[in-house]
């Protein structure tokens, strides 16, 4: 199928209802996906090929593929760009907290992993 095609094809959300929660922590169990997730709780939308991650474009098209259809993120196309955004509001409503209790998690485990400076450089 050519590739003006492909893209044009409707991308799948499922509805808060479909939400599972293992398909939720699925998501989330994997670095550049929290990268993902955590820079779009900064901002309220983003261009998928502009996150600073250091993967292959086809890698990273499964991430995304993998957090929208787990409800998690939103995409949309603009021309020749596709757009993602966080789905806070509609996991808030299925799953209170969640996400944050799990950001939160995800960001102290990242703190004790890294050695505090100490300011001695000799």
């Amino acid at each position: 199928m050519p590739r003006s095609r492909r893209r044009s094809a409707t991308l799948a959300h499922p509805d808060v209802s479909e939400f599972d929660v293992l398909d939720v922590l699925h998501a989330l169990a994997e670095p550049t996906r929290m990268t993902i997730v955590k820079i779009l709780l900064a901002e309220r939308e983003r261009a998928c090929g502009t996150f600073p991650v250091d993967v292959a474009p086809s890698t990273l098209t499964h991430h995304f593929r993998v957090l929208r259809e787990a409800g998690v993120i939103r995409q949309r196309e603009d021309g020749n760009r596709r757009w993602s955004a966080l789905r806070l509001e509609d996991l808030d409503a299925r799953f209170p907290s969640l996400l944050g209790t799990i950001v939160t998690a995800y960001d102290r485990q990242l703190s004790a992993a890294t050695p505090p400076l100490t300011g001695d450089h000799e």
